[in-house]
């Protein structure tokens, strides 16, 4: 059997900079990054952005350990064992030995299972196999040929039999006509595209595959009048459902090259491309397809998370966690540019010291609480408007609390609710440049109720509105259709000094 190694893409080299401690009076200001530039601190700390202190060991473990060869108590005193056993277990368990051979072997043992963790060339694999005998080796991402099929015009297709049958014909995002092509797309100008990434690998196996036809079949949540906007997206936008891209659900690598071509694909021809997952993996291919259709470093990303996802130092390059690091490594976006909002999983503090160091903008629930969401929301919003032209809009569904959607795979309490949620993807669609949007990690499995897709399929229809506000003109702060309050009649709330009739 002949085999290919599937070998990752080499990211560019970057000099390790020691970062200056985090409680430094001095802290560093990162410097600004220009456009494709790796950014310098970013690989400041190890693998996994947790920094490899040194180990301080306390005088009465010193004394027990004083017999030992220096080899082992450097061992111990470079902080290696952290990623072993917690440090106050290891002290523990020094101070009860009985005998220095015991001690000794002890440490053996702990050096050993370090080294056991590490790659160990010619022993490991460092790359993964595939079969290049296979017949079918690529028939998963193969476009069908127009050949095969009747000549037709291009341009969009609709897909119920129905003049006024919403819920007839084949389910389709936002009850659209689908697209197959980029001629499609130019020759019906459309808009936005919706497609589908249902890539799963990257989380896990979570369900997060099924996500964009759990949000076909909810529908109905991105169709009519928006009540605050008095806007229909579907009336002001041509809208096409772009179908799903392939993934071949045993390689996150091989998946998002065709998730990037196709994000690419669409963004080309003039139309917006709307992402709906599929894993939080998507993010890399997303942000990528963005820099290579404007530009590196042209495109500013909000990313909505209870996960900072900047982790690294994991076994693959690419995972639900691990898209951002990536994303800036390879020059597509600066990390001035990023921007997140939503964040309280239980991260340690390095992380955030490296986000800091590195110049990354991210508000968390802390910050919320603190000042205020529609305050945090403001700052959000300036952020993003500010950089860059373009901006791309990554929503993992976690941000939202799990009371309002539970059918995600990593859930963290305390989120935002769909009150907070959908003005701000209101706003930020209607008074930037949004060049793009996914919605990620719904997993309609774990919700055996409806709300995990209906509030997906909700935010979906809030950005559409906002997109469709933008096409219109309607960019200022905080816009109200007059016809939404008071009966469209009279100005009550100011003249009682409780708000703006706007």
């Amino acid at each position: 059997m002949a085999a290919a190694a599937l070998v990752l893409p080499a990211l560019a080299a970057s000099p390790v900079i020691a970062a200056p401690p985090a409680d430094s009076s001095a802290f560093p200001k990162a410097p600004p990054t220009k456009p494709g530039e790796i950014p310098k601190y970013i690989d400041a700390y190890t693998p996994g952005m947790m920094k490899l202190d040194p180990l301080e060991i306390p005088a009465d473990v010193m004394t027990r350990l004083k017999d030992l060869p220096a080899d082992r108590i450097d061992f111990l005193k470079s902080g290696k064992t952290s990623s072993v056993i917690p440090s106050s277990q290891l002290f523990r368990q020094i101070r009860e030995t009985s005998s220095p051979r015991e001690l000794a072997d002890y440490v053996d043992t702990v050096m050993t299972v370090y080294g056991q963790m590490q790659f160990h060339k010619g022993v490991d694999p460092e790359t993964i196999p595939f079969d290049t005998t296979s017949p079918r080796f690529n028939d998963w991402r193969l476009r069908r040929p127009a050949e095969l099929d009747p000549h037709r015009e291009p341009g969009p297709i609709q897909t119920s039999r129905y003049m006024h049958g919403y819920n007839t014909g084949l389910p389709t995002f936002a009850g659209s006509p689908i697209a197959l092509t980029p001629e499609d797309l130019k020759a019906g100008k459309v808009d936005v595209a919706i497609m589908g990434a249902p890539l799963d690998m990257g989380s896990g196996w979570r369900d997060a595959q099924h996500g964009p036809n759990a949000i076909r079949v909810m529908r109905d949540g991105t169709g009519g009048t928006e009540v605050s906007s008095m806007i229909a997206p579907s009336e002001v936008l041509n809208i096409v459902d772009y179908g799903n891209a392939a993934v071949d659900q045993n390689s996150t690598e091989r998946s998002v090259q065709e998730v990037r071509r196709m994000v690419g694909e669409i963004a080309k021809a003039g139309s917006i491309p709307v992402v709906i997952g599929g894993d939080h993996s998507l993010e890399y291919p997303d942000v990528a397809a963005m820099a290579d259709v404007y530009g590196k470093g042209q495109v500013g990303v909000i990313h909505f998370d209870s996960h900072l996802d900047t982790g690294r130092g994991r076994i693959h390059l690419l995972d639900h966690g691990q898209p951002i690091y990536r994303a800036m490594k390879e020059g597509h976006i600066r990390p001035e540019d990023y921007i997140q909002v939503g964040i309280r999983a239980h991260y340690s503090k390095d992380y955030y010291e490296w986000e800091r160091l590195i110049g990354m903008r991210y508000h968390t629930m802390a910050e919320v609480e603190k000042h205020g969401w529609d305050a945090v929301m403001e700052r959000a919003i300036q952020e993003a408007k500010k950089n860059t032209k373009y901006l791309w809009i990554s929503f993992d569904v976690d941000v939202l609390d799990p009371a309002f959607e539970p059918g995600t795979g990593t859930p963290v309490a305390g989120g935002l609710t769909m009150r907070e949620a959908i003005p701000i993807m209101r706003r930020l669609c209607s008074e930037a440049n949004v060049v793009g949007f996914d919605i990620v990690e719904l997993a309609p499995a774990l919700d055996p109720t409806y709300r995990s897709a209906l509030n997906a399929n909700t935010i979906l229809f809030s950005c559409l509105t906002g997109i469709a506000m933008h096409k219109k003109g309607i960019t200022q702060a905080n816009y109200f259709s007059p016809l939404s309050s008071e009966h469209g009649q009279d100005k009550y709330y100011a003249t009682k000094g409780k708000g703006a009739n706007q």
